[in-house]
């Protein structure tokens, strides 16, 4: 009985990774889609479609993949869909305030979920502008730290105008004013620096700091937004302790 239970569990982490990596694709193939569209098919000239291109090959989208999105969102193929950035901010236990960045073709369906999503994890809709006044735009670099002396990595990126690289677990990461996004990205790549992403997101100025509960309601609101089909962003303003956070993970 023990294997099978085993094996159970087994096939059922497999399926919830499953999902996740078949969730993580959908968000990506929009990226890729919507930077076609807006800068050319061409990633050489489109900083933002080679930016999308690197974070799906990261994530090991198949090439295909790829490709097929890249044709999709240039007009090169038929079946991409017209989608439309949707931003919704709001709050979830703990005062804590959340940017909500939709791309979808659907508003209505996009509203109806993520107002539902909000209510059922006990947070709300805010009025535009009532949480992000808490944030302000960045470009973020993320840099796997593995081989990468941080001294060379920091003296790089300021000399490219970045505003500061701190090390966050396996990663470093580097920010920037959104302007200063690429430069400092190619600064990193001719220097022979290996990266991740690199993409502009939105950035707290202030947090709240949670308790246990919480920390994991929160957890819990974030990540049933996350996968709504239409929500491909989330910044909120929550941290929490080390151990907090360690107990989040083994949860």
């Amino acid at each position: 009985m023990s294997g099978h239970s085993k094996w159970a569990t087994t096939k059922h982490k497999k399926a919830a990774i499953d999902a996740k990596r078949g969730k993580l694709f959908a968000k990506l193939i929009k990226n890729i889609e919507i930077a076609a569209r807006q800068g050319g098919g061409d990633p050489n000239g489109n900083p933002a479609l080679f930016d999308a291109i690197v974070k799906a090959k990261k994530n090991s989208m198949p090439a295909d993949n790829i490709k097929r999105a890249v044709k999709r969102g240039s007009g090169e193929e038929a079946g991409g869909a017209n989608y439309e950035e949707i931003v919704y901010e709001g709050y979830a236990p703990g005062g804590v305030g959340l940017i909500i960045v939709c791309l979808t073709d659907n508003r209505n369906r996009a509203a109806a979920d993520v107002r539902s999503t909000l209510s059922k994890g006990g947070g709300s809709l805010a009025e535009n502008g009532s949480v992000s006044f808490n944030f302000e735009r960045k470009g973020i670099i993320e840099v796997p730290s593995e081989g990468v002396d941080f001294d060379k990595l920091f003296e790089i990126a300021a000399e490219a105008g970045a505003e500061d690289v701190v090390e966050d677990g396996d990663i470093y990461s580097v920010t920037t004013n959104p302007s200063d996004l690429v430069p400092v990205r190619k600064a990193l790549q001719d220097a022979g620096i290996d990266y991740d992403s690199a993409e502009t997101e939105m950035v707290p100025m202030n947090e709240i700091e949670l308790d246990l509960d919480n920390a994991r309601k929160v957890s819990k609101l974030i990540d049933n937004l996350d996968d709504l089909d239409d929500v491909q962003n989330i910044y909120s303003t929550w941290k929490a302790t080390d151990e907090i956070m360690a107990q989040l993970d083994e949860e």
